[in-house]
C-alpha cells in the first residue's frame, strides 16, 4: 500500500507542475524570454544597458503597442484584422490635409476615419459572416489605395503644426509623449477587459459564440465593436506615426504593422482561437520583438536576421498554444 502509494506521488507531482504550466501557458514563457533576452544582451550588447537606449525602445515599440491593444480585443473574439497598417495610412493622410483647419477637426476627423474602416470591419464579419482574413484583407489594400488618394496621389505632405508634432516628438520630463499615450492606453484596455461587463463579453463571443448569445450576450455588437476600437487605435497610432515622421507619406506608414501586432499578441500568450486574451501578455510579446530589433541594430546585424529570429519566436509561442495532454 504504501509502496503503491509512493509510486503515484512523482506522477501527482508531475501533474501539478504540467498544470502550472498550463496556467503560466505562452504568457509565462514569453516573460522568461524577455529576461533572458534583456540580461543576454545587457552583458554582450555594447551600451544596451544605458537609459538612453531603455527609453529608445520604449519610445519605437509605442505606436506597434497600440495597434496591438486593438488587435488583442479582436484576436480575443476569434478575429483578426489585416487593415491596420491601411488604417495608419489613412488616419496621417487625413490629418495632413485637414491639420490646416485646427486641430480640433484634423485629429477627429482622423480617428472618424479609423472607426469607419472599423466599423466597415466589423459589420461585414458579422452581419455578413465573412471570413474576417477576407475582409480585413480587403480593406488592407483599399484602405492602402485610399491613403494615396487623399494624400493627392500619394505625394509626401510636410506636417508642420507645432501642437500636431507634439503627439510623436514631445517629452514630458524625460518619458516621451508617445510613449505616455500608449501607457495610457494599455492601461486602459487591462481595466475595460478585465473590470467591465464589455471585457466579459469578448473573451465569452471568441470562446463560444453560440452559447454566449443564449446567455444573453451581445456578440454581434460586441464584435463590431472591437473592430471599431482596433480602428481607433490603428488610427492614433498612424496620428503618432505621421507626427513623430513630421509629414504623412501614405506609402510608407503602417507598412508591416498589422504583422509587428500580431506577433506581439501571440508571443504575448493571447489565443489565436479566440475566448482568452493578456494585454500585459502582449506588452511583453511586443517588448520581445523591439528588444530583437535594438539588439540586432546595435550589432550591426542585418535586419533580414532579426526577421528570421522574430519568425521562430512567433512559430514556438504558437507551439505554446497547442493543446496538450497533462
Amino acid at each position: 500500500m504504501t509502496q503503491a502509494t509512493a509510486a503515484v506521488r512523482p506522477a501527482a507531482g508531475a501533474g501539478s507542475m504540467g498544470r502550472w504550466w498550463g496556467a503560466m501557458g505562452a504568457t509565462g514563457g514569453a516573460v522568461v524570454a524577455l529576461v533572458v533576452l534583456v540580461l543576454a544582451n545587457a552583458v554582450f550588447t555594447p551600451n544596451f544597458a544605458t537609459t538612453s537606449n531603455f527609453w529608445n525602445i520604449l519610445f519605437q515599440l509605442s505606436v506597434t503597442l497600440l495597434v496591438a491593444v486593438g488587435m488583442t480585443l479582436v484576436i480575443a473574439t476569434g478575429g483578426i484584422d489585416l487593415s491596420v497598417g491601411s488604417v495608419m495610412a489613412i488616419s496621417a493622410a487625413v490629418a495632413a490635409v485637414t491639420v490646416d483647419q485646427g486641430l480640433m477637426v484634423a485629429i477627429p476627423l482622423a480617428l472618424l476615419a479609423g472607426c469607419a474602416v472599423g466599423l466597415l470591419n466589423g459589420a461585414f464579419v458579422s452581419y455578413f459572416k465573412v471570413q474576417a482574413i477576407v475582409v480585413t484583407l480587403a480593406t488592407l489594400l483599399a484602405g492602402r489605395g485610399l491613403a494615396q488618394i487623399i494624400n493627392r496621389d500619394g505625394a509626401l505632405i510636410t506636417i508642420n503644426d507645432p501642437g500636431f508634432l507634439v503627439l510623436g516628438r514631445g517629452h514630458v520630463g524625460p518619458v516621451p509623449v508617445q510613449v505616455l499615450i500608449a501607457a495610457a492606453v494599455v492601461a486602459l484596455a487591462v481595466f475595460v477587459l478585465r473590470s467591465t461587463p464589455f471585457g466579459r463579453y469578448v473573451l465569452a463571443a471568441g470562446g463560444n459564440p453560440a452559447a454566449a448569445r443564449l446567455a444573453g450576450v451581445p456578440v454581434t455588437r460586441t464584435v463590431i465593436t472591437v473592430y471599431v476600437m482596433s480602428g481607433a487605435l490603428a488610427a492614433l497610432a498612424g496620428l503618432v506615426e505621421a507626427s513623430r515622421l513630421g509629414a504623412s507619406a501614405a506609402a510608407r506608414i503602417g507598412q508591416g504593422a498589422e504583422l509587428d501586432a500580431i506577433a506581439a499578441v501571440v508571443v504575448g500568450g493571447t489565443l489565436l482561437s479566440g475566448g482568452r486574451a493578456t494585454l500585459l501578455g502582449t506588452v511583453v510579446g511586443a517588448l520581445i520583438m523591439q528588444v530583437i530589433a535594438t539588439s540586432f541594430n546595435m550589432l550591426l546585424i542585418p535586419y533580414a536576421w532579426a526577421l528570421a529570429f522574430k519568425a521562430l519566436i512567433i512559430l514556438f509561442a504558437v507551439y505554446l498554444q497547442l493543446p496538450r495532454r497533462v
